[in-house]
């Protein structure tokens, strides 16, 4: 995860180059918010997925980063005061913080922009209908129906009581379809056939789930310190999560249950899925 964390960063700078105009300070708060923190898990996902059809590294890096921006574009917006209302993000002051409220909203718009036009670029796939299923993948999940919902619902759900059925779809919008994109992305590079992409993109939505379950109860056992973000900070605000449902230790089985679920989708790929069925191990597993 570092290497790849290292190519995608590098791969951000490039794609995020400073300018010298007046627009300089949003695209300096663009940076900010992007570069130099996070797993980039995500990007891992792409990278790896990509790997199992042999793509070009480059062309995988760019889709990563492509994804992270929408990510990063999402952890900004999500901090604001109107939103979460959150002063720490990856250990350092969040993006309205180190700037401005406006100019963390610009930040967002900009890198949100910027990610559908690198995966819209002829370098990051020489084929234009590769190019368009990668727009519309990540777009879909993204947007009203994916991320952008499951944070709608998040919002009105505060203080109310959600069965387990609701919060897992609340999770599958607002967590797990950037995750899965993540997942099914390294299919489309590689132009793979619906059974291979499905299988991936089965992967990605239960990893998804076990991933922000387990995020859920660091948020309750973590420090700020190892998570980086103010903790305890959905319990307090009345969000409904797992374990406000089910408490730590059967959301924690939950979560075990999803990972290693998630790693039999890739069976059919044998040993070279291997980073991504440890990934599914590892996401239950972590500190932060």
């Amino acid at each position: 995860m570092s290497r790849v964390a290292a190519e995608v960063e590098a791969a951000l700078e490039d794609l995020l180059p400073l300018t010298e105009g007046a627009e300089r300070r949003v695209i300096e708060a663009m940076r900010y918010g992007c570069l130099g923190g996070g797993k980039r898990m995500r990007a891992f996902l792409v990278m790896e997925g990509a790997r199992l059809f042999n793509v070009d590294r480059r062309c995988a890096a760019r889709v990563g980063a492509a994804l992270e921006m929408v990510h990063a574009y999402s952890l900004v917006h999500d901090d604001l005061p109107a939103m979460d209302d959150d002063d720490l993000r990856r250990g350092k002051p969040s993006c309205h913080k180190a700037f401005d409220e406006a100019t963390a909203i610009l930040a967002g718009d900009a890198l949100q922009t910027r990610a559908f036009e690198v995966l819209a670029e002829a370098d990051t796939h020489s084929n234009p209908e590769a190019r368009c299923e990668l727009v519309a993948a990540l777009a879909l999940a993204a947007g009203a129906r994916g991320m952008v919902g499951g944070q709608m619902i998040d919002m009105v759900a505060e203080g109310q009581v959600l069965t387990a059925e609701e919060i897992t779809r609340l999770q599958a919008l607002k967590t797990g379809r950037l995750i899965q994109f993540g997942a099914e992305a390294g299919a489309i590079l590689g132009r793979a056939g619906p059974a291979q992409r499905h299988a991936l993109a089965a992967y990605g939505r239960d990893l998804g789930a076990a991933f922000q379950i387990a995020d859920d109860v660091l948020d309750q056992e973590g420090t700020a310190a190892e998570l980086g973000k103010t903790a305890g900070k959905d319990l307090a605000a009345g969000k409904a999560t797992m374990v406000s449902v089910l408490g730590v230790a059967r959301a924690r089985a939950q979560a075990e249950m999803l990972a290693a679920q998630a790693a039999r989708h890739l069976e059919s790929f044998g040993a070279k899925a291997g980073l991504l069925r440890e990934l599914a191990a590892y996401v239950v597993t972590r500190r932060n």
